[in-house]
């Protein structure tokens, strides 16, 4: 019975892990999630291991280890799944959980999406106040609104057909710059380039960027180096994709 419930321990523990890790969590509060579920859970200890394609996880209670992996696969940055994991491992430190019931809880969770028409509108505005902030006038900061909301839409369509992410970016980025780049074409505002700029910054990797730098700093060099890579290859079809869009429009320099 004890090495039953070791067992069942070690699979709450990896799902934690790997719930985690696969919404977008730095690597140290991966660990230490595990870990605190395991020890509230009645285990002397939890050891995690992480990679970017997997969870390696060990259990060791009364001389008995019990060791397991799990394959992550990327489901998106999600904080609302992230967050209801961590709460649930508070409740559990708390005695207000247990065993069962937080599995149960896990099982349970689903992450929150919103309306997607509502996020190609909220994406359009961000980076039309972008375009107004860096000093476009109305007509500089509609160009980029439209631009960027297309390109949004776009993105959401070949996401849902599970197309390779850099293929995903490098398209977005074309299809905004070539509605945005049509106003440096015709000279159309104020400032033009403020449009171009502006309406690519909805692919700007930047919480996997901040991830990796805090998984460097904090000891996971692995799995910082892995996210970096991840980042910095999504950056360049977002730049593959600007650089084609303005071999299409014809231009060859930022400014007039």
């Amino acid at each position: 019975m004890e090495q039953e419930y070791q067992r069942a321990v070690t699979r709450i523990c990896v799902q934690t892990a790997l719930l985690l890790l696969q919404h977008g969590a730095e690597s140290a509060v991966v660990v230490q999630m595990a870990q605190r579920l395991g020890v509230a859970l009645g285990i002397e200890s939890v050891e995690c291991a992480l990679t970017a394609n997997a969870v390696l996880l060990t259990t060791l209670s009364k001389q008995h280890c019990i060791t397991t992996i799990r394959k992550n696969v990327d489901k998106g940055i999600n904080m609302q799944i992230v967050t209801d994991v961590q709460r649930i491992v508070i409740a559990v430190e708390r005695r207000l959980y247990d065993l069962s019931m937080a599995q149960t809880k896990l099982d349970k969770l689903k992450p929150l999406k919103y309306n997607r028409y509502f996020v190609v509108l909220m994406v359009g505005l961000s980076c039309a106040s972008f375009a107004h902030l860096s000093g476009g006038d109305a007509l500089i900061s509609l160009i980029t609104f439209l631009a960027s909301s297309v390109a949004m839409y776009v993105r959401q369509e070949l996401s849902k057909r599970h197309y390779n992410p850099m293929i995903v970016f490098c398209i977005t980025a074309f299809v905004a710059s070539l509605i945005a780049g049509m106003s440096l074409k015709y000279q159309i505002g104020n400032d033009p380039q403020i449009a171009l700029a502006s309406s690519a910054l909805l692919l700007v990797p930047g919480f996997p960027l901040i991830n990796s730098l805090a998984d460097i700093l904090k000891g996971y060099v692995n799995m910082g180096i892995s996210r970096w890579a991840v980042a910095t290859i999504l950056t360049f079809g977002a730049c593959l994709g600007i650089v084609f869009a303005l071999s299409v429009l014809n231009i060859t320099t930022w400014g007039n």
